[in-house]
This record gives C-alpha cells, structure tokens and sequence, in this order.
C-alpha cells in the first residue's frame, strides 16, 4: 500500500461531504497525500476489507466499531478489522421509510424490511421502532441487503415494504412519493452515528495518514458547516451525488448541517449517543459476549490535540 495515498472507505451518504469538500479544496494533497474513496455496499464487506489491510481511513457506524471490538461482528468471528474510533462524524438521523400503502409502523406486520445486516445498531434502532409499535421481531421478516442505496432500490422495486434510510435517500424517498413513519431522532436525544476510525495498526505504525486524514476533514468540515458556503456545498453534493435531485437539495443540506441529524460540529463525539448505541447492542445483540466500556474503543489523543488547535 503506498505511503502517499490515503485508502478511505465510507458509506454512500451526503455525510461524506466534508471529505468531498476536503479532497475538492487540495486539503489532502497539501499534505503530501492523494485519497482513494470506495463506497462500501455492506458494513460486512467494510469490515472484511478492512480485515484484508486494504483500508486505512474507516467513514463507519460506532455500532461497527463496538459490535467487531465485542466479538459480534456480522461478518463472523472469523473478521477482525481492528477498527478504534478517531473522532466523531454525524448524530445521523435513521428514517423508516414504507412503501406508500403502509402509513404507520402497525402496517409492518407481516411485510418484509430490508437491513444491511441483521445484527448491526442500525438494525437495532428498527427493532426498537418496532417494539414501541407492539411489533416483535418475528412479526416480520428481515432481508440483509446492503447500504443504504441497495436498501432503498430494494423497497422501491417493491422486493421490500420498508428499511431506514439516511439522506439524501430519505428525501428522494419523500420524493417519490413513499412515506417516512418515524425517525430515530423521535426516539432518542442523541444516537452516535456516524464514526472517522483507523485500525489500531495504522495507528501504531502508521500514525501521519490518520493525522493527515483528521486534519484535512477538519478544515473540509469547517467550510461545509459555514452558511456562507451553503451554495459551493450544495454545488458539491450535487456534483459528487448526481442521484439528489435539485428539489430534494434543500431538504438534503438542512438535515446535514443540523447538529441533531447530521454533522456534529468539530466532529465532536456524542457522549449519550455512545452509551444509546451500546445499550442498544446490550438489549438486541448476543448476549454471549461483554461489551467492553465506551471509552476501549477510542483513540482521540490526534484529534484532541488537532481539533484544539483548529478552533
């Protein structure tokens, strides 16, 4: 793997934005640094390639990070990425979202719901929505198919009734003319979503790429964040993501640069969101392995000292 090149794999999402705007502003590069950005289609293939040493820079849910550092990864005990936590990332609004003939979380009785993966936080915030609708996880049946654009294709071709989405795929969902029946943010004060992780390899040999990588989203999210930059990001978004159609922008960017749905501000790690995320794990994970405290799957000592000097 070559020393000038930053292997990061993310998510497709509108989160991704600070990077975006990182890699379009020469941040990356004024480091002495070009970046290679995959897509990932599963957190399974993430963690798997991730496992293979292919990945430096890991754009993940904390669940991820929590559920492989606990031995309940769902890609088997056999994958170990390895992942720590570097910063924060997104509180990351979870919308459930129906097919238009269901119009509440009741009608999901009996219909099928597309996940990623059955044993991911995502996964259990809809076990949770669920619950709170009477509905028990036998009631339905469950079908992993991918990230986010596999699960929304999925319900839109009508191979599904209904999955979360985050944007833009909720508003293109809205669009379309389907319905949103709950949100996770109607459920909790704060979910830590999105996650910046290394491997704690990279980090004990390599440690500049993760500094770089820290130090360049930092300023990509600075300028996403500031209102006088709104038209430049929403150019960018649009550029990278062609899907979001104009009229869904909008909606798109005001739930991105909300700190209750989307980029945290600094990529500040949400203390409650952590603790939400593993009590999640506590109530739907397997029960055969502990879940180690929050603070054993971070590593902030570079964004501390970065974050601090970047304010």
């Amino acid at each position: 793997m070559s020393n000038n090149i930053l292997n990061v794999i993310a998510f497709p999402g509108a989160p991704n934005l600070p990077t975006f705007a990182a890699m379009e502003h020469g941040q990356f590069l004024q480091r002495g640094f070009d970046v290679n950005l995959e897509l990932t289609p599963s957190s399974i293939y993430q963690a798997e390639e991730t496992a293979a040493g292919n990945f430096d820079i890991i754009c993940t849910a904390f669940d991820n990070v929590v559920a492989y550092g606990s031995g309940q990864g769902a890609a088997g005990a056999g994958v170990n990425p390895d992942y720590v936590v570097l910063m924060g990332a997104t509180q990351l609004e979870l919308s459930l979202i129906t097919a238009p003939s269901s119009n509440n979380i009741s009608d999901l009785a009996g219909k099928s719901i597309a996940l990623d993966a059955l044993t991911t936080g995502f996964a259990f915030v809809l076990f949770d929505m669920l619950e709170s609708a009477g509905i028990a996880r036998s009631d339905v049946e469950f079908v992993a198919v991918g990230a986010t654009p596999q699960r929304w294709q999925s319900v839109k071709d009508g191979n599904q009734v209904a999955t979360l989405t985050i944007e833009p795929f909720t508003s293109l969902a809205l669009l379309e003319g389907f319905n949103v029946v709950a949100k996770s943010t109607d459920f909790y004060s704060e979910y830590q979503g999105g996650v910046i992780a290394t491997t704690r390899s990279l980090l004990a040999n390599q440690p500049e790429k993760a500094k770089v990588f820290i130090e360049a989203y930092l300023k990509g999210l600075t300028w996403v964040l500031d209102p006088s930059n709104v038209d430049h990001a929403q150019t960018l978004l649009s550029s990278r993501m062609p899907q979001i159609r104009q009229r869904a922008m909008l909606a798109v960017m005001s739930s991105l640069t909300s700190p209750k749905s989307g980029l945290t501000p600094f990529a500040a790690l949400l203390d409650k969101g952590m603790d939400q995320v593993v009590d999640l794990r506590k109530k739907y994970g397997s029960s055969s392995s502990p879940i180690a405290p929050v603070a054993n799957f971070l590593d902030l000592s570079l964004y501390t000292d970065l974050e601090q000097s970047s304010r």
